[in-house]
């Protein structure tokens, strides 16, 4: 079922729950938005989503190392408070968080710190795979393509490795409400021996 993106932003707005979760919570609702707002209070995603809108100044930075060296992650997460920071729970979800970043290879952590050019150029790729469809398809189909597109660059996005069914944006909010503090993942380097270093902005 196609979602009007205007939907999913209103959604977003009244619960701060994350876009796949609105989008999810439309789908099974048939595009009623009350139900669906209902839904993701259900799923305890709404509540979760309105301590995301918390400041996030303590946390981890953590690191991995696998293949015998080959590749390394460092990750800074942050939380609200230092007793968090140092809670076991929280920890773990960070190591998890390192091993799935070295296997996955995610290059942003979400959606939005993808640069607008490359959006684009993407977008023009796919709409060049289908010339000749009539506008509204082609609009339609590109857009889910590159919503394919960001569960594959995006962190956030990605289907977790421990467990495909979840993605890590999913993962993040069942550690808001569990730990009962915001997590936010803030940014990660993931290096691979022997390739090419980006040339300097």
């Amino acid at each position: 079922m196609e979602i009007d993106p205007q939907l999913v932003k209103q959604l977003r707005e009244k619960t701060n729950a994350g876009f796949m979760d609105c989008k999810r919570a439309l789908v099974e609702s048939g595009g009623e938005l009350e139900t669906a707002e209902a839904i993701l209070r259900m799923k305890g995603i709404a509540s979760a989503g309105k301590k995301a809108s918390r400041a996030a100044k303590e946390g981890i930075v953590a690191s991995y190392i696998h293949l015998q060296g080959k590749v390394g992650v460092l990750v800074e997460v942050n939380c609200e408070t230092d007793f968090v920071a140092r809670n076991e729970n929280f920890r773990e979800f960070v190591k998890d968080i390192t091993l799935h970043i070295a296997a996955a290879h995610p290059l942003y952590v979400s959606r939005a710190d993808v640069p607008g050019n490359l959006i684009e150029a993407e977008r023009e790729i796919y709409k060049a795979q289908l010339k000749g469809k009539p506008e509204n398809v082609m609009n339609k189909i590109v857009e889910g393509k590159l919503d394919k597109f960001f569960s594959t660059v995006c962190l956030l996005e990605q289907a977790f490795i421990k467990n495909p069914d979840q993605t890590i944006e999913d993962l993040v909010r069942s550690k808001i409400a569990e730990l009962g503090e915001n997590i936010v993942i803030r940014r990660f380097t993931r290096y691979l021996v022997g390739e090419p270093v980006p040339a300097e902005a």
